[in-house]
């Protein structure tokens, strides 16, 4: 037809066998490239990725932190890490751990406490985690094992980084100690916080701040060989060191009470009244903590429980006792404050009956005919039995009560480490719910701190330091400060409130510590012997606490009755007397008369923290750290 255009048949063949050209080429180009890249995958990276291919051939291996350092408030270092060799196994790559352990122990020593530990981290752990079996190799050992290296699939030496207590057993009571992870342990913890962490605060600071001082594990993929050797690591989260502890305790006046103590059986706890910072936190007899460290022998354990001077009962934290006469300055304040003429005076002839009785109540100078005509500040300088026995009906047991339950008498202080104990205020309510009745005579001996009435060590120089700082009360606080292990800067802790007492006449408290500074500085009083001579002024009240009833008759003479009939010696103080910066309770069990025994004990205390240089601490530990950054 005119106008139909004719198709160019020709050009279009062309056309389109250009374009398969242009996709054959396309085609064959891409075809290349994969079979390049298969070829290399299976000849340079075979190796690499038939290792990736095996599950079991890359282990997640977690890294320890770092456990944070605890010195005391001037740096000297209390508890430290240094460095161990360990044996550990990674339990996917044995076939037979029966035989494992079998070749094992023909090349290190292997005890059954062990082997115990290593079976239950068996249970208890993933099988790609590297167990402990012995820590603490010594060359020769692991030596041996080097040369038998080759057939022991599995096993490993590590280098890991385990507890150490430079000063030994100063201040364990407060530091406690770390252990390994026991079974019950692992009931109450996350175990991913502790992949690869073997140890746990057990007592002490080293409980109350596990989280502080743990740190966070880390982690690293690490690609091993067929026979299960590390060939490289393929990635790595670094773990986070846990931080450092400075505490409010001094050393040297740790090392200055301890001292002092020696190898009698009692407590010292010092406190800094203006924030409740504790200086010193003493229980003798001691232990060495790093005995606990790895697992204590079992021989080693049974020594020390079957010891009769009990050295792993934390005296100042749980040791309870009759305060004596050092509870007459809070009743005599108590009685100030409601109403009591400090200048009316009271007849003691060397004993107290109550109205229509005839049984006799003796002061403790009943043999020399008594005190004489006494009042307040004579009954507390010359420790008068017989004005406080009057005094304690004159205020009855509930106010005697009330009294001591405002200075925190009978309640937990909330001290910063586990496991206090909380004394004993005994009232009629207390006895109604044992079924047994109050009678007039348990209100008579109140007043000079015996019968059912106990305190702990801490409790009683908790309630000293309120007394030195008008009333006012903190929480005891060990640990000062935290420290970040990398920027070096030092975050206070905030003093924490208290028990505080509410007083209506300071005129009031000034007549006790008056009459608690004659105790020290007068002749006549009980704690003559102890500080009539210090530099410093004392504020101080000793107590003789019965522990076994005596016959009335008997001549006692302290040092001549049998040790376990002897009163306990207890001694509280607080210096200086016009601005007190120590408060001081030392009890010592068995020890006699307070002012002679246990007064000269608080007099050293002091003297350490008062005083620049005393003899007393001619061998305590130094100073060995350079002084932090500090913040806040």
């Amino acid at each position: 037809m005119p106008g139909t255009p004719i198709k160019d048949y020709l050009r279009e063949s062309r056309l389109f066998n250009s374009r398969i050209l242009v996709v054959v080429a396309i085609i064959t180009f891409l075809v290349l490239v994969l079979i390049g890249r298969l070829a290399y995958l299976q000849t340079i990276d075979h190796k690499y990725y038939a290792t990736l291919s095996n599950e079991n051939s890359i282990n997640p291996v977690p890294i320890a932190p770092v456990r944070g350092l605890i010195f005391d408030r001037n740096g000297v270092v209390l508890a430290e890490n240094y460095p161990v060799l360990t044996l550990e196994i990674v339990p996917n790559q044995v076939k037979n751990m029966k035989a494992l352990l079998s070749e094992l122990g023909k090349v290190v020593t292997l005890n059954p406490r062990d082997l115990r530990n290593f079976y239950r981290q068996l249970r208890e752990k993933p099988h790609f985690d590297s167990l402990v079996l012995r820590n603490n190799l010594t060359e020769e050992e692991a030596d041996r094992f080097a040369v038998q290296r080759y057939k022991l699939t599995g096993a490993e030496l590590h280098a890991r980084l385990e507890r150490y207590y430079p000063q030994g057993a100063l201040a364990v009571a407060a530091l406690g100690y770390v252990g390994r992870i026991s079974e019950s342990n692992t009931k109450v913890i996350d175990n991913a916080d502790y992949r690869g962490i073997e140890y746990i605060g057990k007592l002490g600071v080293e409980a109350s701040y596990e989280n502080v001082l743990r740190g966070q594990s880390g982690i690293k993929k690490v690609e091993v060989n067929a026979e299960g050797r590390a060939i490289r690591t393929l990635d790595r989260i670094p773990p986070v060191a846990g931080e450092n502890l400075y505490l409010n305790l001094d050393a040297r006046l740790q090392s200055a009470a301890e001292q002092a103590l020696g190898d009698r059986r009692g407590a010292v706890v010092a406190i800094d009244p203006r924030n409740g910072g504790v200086l010193a936190f003493v229980s003798t007899p001691s232990y060495d903590p790093n005995q606990f460290v790895d697992g204590i022998s079992t021989t080693a354990y049974k020594a020390l429980m079957d010891n009769t001077d009990r050295p792993l009962l934390n005296r100042a934290l749980d040791g309870r006792y009759a305060p004596g006469s050092t509870i007459k300055p809070f009743l005599g304040l108590g009685a100030l404050e409601g109403g009591l003429n400090p200048n009316k005076t009271y007849y003691c002839p060397g004993w107290y009956s109550l109205p229509g009785s005839t049984h006799r109540f003796h002061c403790w100078r009943w043999r020399e005919g008594g005190h004489g005509v006494v009042d307040l500040h004579d009954a507390i300088v010359e420790s008068c039995d017989v004005y406080f026995y009057n005094l304690a009906v004159h205020l009855g047991i509930n106010r005697i009560d009330s009294i001591l339950n405002e200075f925190g008498f009978g309640a937990r202080t909330g001290v910063d480490v586990p496991g206090e104990f909380r004394g004993l205020v005994p009232s009629p309510a207390w006895k109604a719910a044992h079924g047994l009745p109050w009678y007039p005579g348990e209100t008579v001996i109140m007043g000079v701190g015996q019968g059912a009435v106990l305190v702990t060590p801490l409790e009683l120089a908790n309630a000293t330091a309120m007394l030195a700082d008008k009333g006012v009360g903190f929480q005891p606080r060990i640990v000062r400060a935290i420290e970040n292990p990398t920027t070096r800067v030092l975050t206070y802790l905030k003093p924490v409130p208290g028990h505080t007492v509410a007083l209506s006449n300071m005129n009031d408290l000034k007549d006790i510590v008056h009459d608690m500074t004659d105790v020290v500085s007068s002749p006549r009083g009980t704690g003559y012997v102890m500080g009539h001579d210090a530099p410093y002024k004392i504020a101080g009240k000793s107590g003789t606490a019965q522990v076994k009833d005596m016959p009335a008759s008997a001549s006692y003479n302290a040092k001549k009755v049998a040790e376990n009939l002897r009163d306990n010696a207890v001694f509280i103080a607080f210096a200086p007397a016009g601005n007190p910066r120590i408060a001081v309770a030392v009890i010592v069990e068995h020890g006699g008369f307070g002012g002679e025994v246990a007064g000269p004990i608080a007099r050293k205390v002091m003297d350490a923290y008062l005083l620049p240089d005393p003899p007393a601490l001619a061998n305590a530990p130094g100073h060995p750290r350079q002084a932090p950054h500090h913040a806040g």
